[in-house]
């Protein structure tokens, strides 16, 4: 009953990350991967950033760092700056690491809220060394000693997708995947299981396999073009549902870190990629134009223009089931939420994990399917609850789509999330999701909500006592960043830059 067939309809970086991953799994085994894709049809191909976890499926593959970084034009990335997001004129950073080092196993934001409220706190991004890292365009690998301050940060990348999903393909076919040219016109199901059975393209070639990966995009061609698995649509939490892209000329000094400023009706984002920086702004078409858009990132731009505006359309939410009978959707065919934490390719990363874990055979058991859509169920809601906090939590009302959202009903998942911590300092843990409490942390402190009381916990140390601490650790960080290499320089060291 083992499947000896898989059929990736679709390539981009979703069918090529899905292609590579199952090539080495099944390295040493009679398991045949196609990957049907046409050069006729575009992929989106302006994801640029990501989350740290996609070290780990690199890593995971056997992918040298140097190498990748080479081949993608890829730079580090420790955070996200945020500008304008609280209130106009205001930034911080959203990092990839902890903030300070815990206290006798107490986190220590506990410890800088007992300081705030007490009027001695300095900001919080000073007890972050990944914030004053990327503030001062320095890198480094995280110290492999848990127990020095320099080892408390992950990283990203920030890299060329359209090159990553290349790499990939060499990297899957050198390991047996097989590509396959054309458009797929129709496909075709088992008259007894209601599985597809094959898909057929222009060419009248038929391609026959027992499990079906749809890669396919937004037109969902199996998913929801076969099976009418129907989607959930969220744009009364995230209304933004256009998105218009341009790169320019790499950024000097280069950051370690990709930057998102809210505008009136939206984001812009920029990411600095060793040879061009990736711009964009994502907006909401209820309260800007195409054209008020387009001219609004072209006239923010830090540097000249390389090529000329792409138009992007989107409705954010997910498909409503994610594996089906012997189809499971993978990418932006199982659904989107737009990037303003770099999470595309991170959810192209949980689908490929969650159906690695859960690899079925012939009989597709039901307990297998069930427990894949509701991870993946969880999955996007807590980042679309993540994302959302972005935007409520402001004091900005220069215009109707801030307004907007200062009038909005929270999903009750959220609104227990925020209430937790103004109430009790608390920020509760995921046993699954992916973004963590010093992710959260960064936002609601970052964009000012506050708690109004501390941990009891952390009563029996005195107010000087922790004084002196907070002081030893801000110093501790300063000195250590000041000897750091600056990012460019560090890329070189490492051998992983383009030129």
């Amino acid at each position: 009953m083992e499947i000896k067939s898989i059929c990736i309809v679709g390539g981009g970086t979703a069918g090529w990350m899905t292609a590579a991953a199952l090539a080495f799994k099944f390295q040493n085994s009679p398991v045949q991967i196609y990957v049907v894709e046409s050069e006729q049809i575009g992929t989106v191909g302006v994801g640029e950033a990501t989350l740290p976890h996609i070290r780990y499926f690199n890593n995971a593959l056997g992918i040298d760092e140097a190498d990748f970084m080479k081949a993608t034009n890829a730079t580090f990335k420790l955070g996200i700056e945020f500008c304008d997001w609280g209130n106009l004129g205001e930034r911080y950073i959203h990092p990839f690491g902890d903030y300070g080092q815990p206290i006798n196993d107490i986190e220590f934001y506990h410890y800088w809220n007992k300081l705030r409220l007490n009027g001695a706190a300095t900001r919080l991004d000073e007890y972050s060394y990944p914030v004053i890292l990327a503030e001062q365009n320095k890198f480094h690998i995280p110290a492999p000693d848990t127990r020095k301050i320099e080892s408390t940060f992950g990283y990203a990348y920030q890299f060329d997708s359209s090159k990553y999903a290349k790499f990939l393909r060499k990297f899957a076919e050198d390991k047996g995947v097989k590509r396959i040219e054309g458009r797929i016109t129709h496909s075709a199901k088992d008259d007894v299981t209601g599985q597809i059975s094959s898909v057929s393209l222009e060419s009248g070639q038929s391609i026959v396999a027992e499990l079906f990966i749809d890669c396919s995009g937004f037109r969902g061609l199996l998913i929801e073009q076969a099976y009418e698995a129907g989607y959930d649509d969220w744009s009364k939490w995230l209304p933004c549902n256009r998105a218009i892209a341009v790169p320019n000329e790499t950024l000097q000094p280069l950051p370690p870190y990709t930057r998102a400023t809210a505008r009136s009706a939206g984001w812009q984002w920029r990411i600095p990629l060793q040879h061009r920086t990736g711009n964009g702004i994502v907006y909401c078409s209820d309260y800007m134009s195409d054209d008020a858009a387009a001219e609004q990132l072209l006239s923010t731009l830090e540097g000249k223009a390389l090529a000329d505006p792409k138009q992007l359309y989107f409705k954010t939410g997910r498909r409503k089931t994610f594996w089906h009978k012997n189809v499971v959707a993978i990418g932006l065919s199982a659904g989107f939420l737009e990037p303003l934490e770099s999470t595309s390719i991170h959810l192209i990363q949980e689908g490929i994990t969650a159906l690695l874990e859960l690899f079925p055979d012939k009989n597709f058991a039901e307990s297998d399917r069930a427990e894949y859509n509701t991870r993946m169920d969880l999955q996007y809601e807590r980042i679309r609850d993540f994302l959302l906090l972005h935007y409520v939590a402001t004091k900005r009302d220069d215009s109707a789509f801030w307004n907007y959202f200062r009038n909005m009903t929270l999903p009750d998942s959220l609104k227990s999330k925020i209430g937790n911590w103004l109430t009790r300092g608390h920020i509760s843990r995921y046993d699954f999701g992916t973004f963590l409490p010093p992710s959260w942390l960064a936002v609601l402190v970052g964009q000012n909500l506050l708690p109004s009381h501390t941990d009891r916990r952390i009563d029996k140390m005195t107010l000087q006592d922790l004084q002196s601490q907070a002081e030893i650790m801000k110093a501790t960080i300063k000195n250590s960043v000041q000897s750091s290499p600056d990012h460019l320089a560090y890329i070189h060291i490492h051998g992983a830059n383009i030129s």
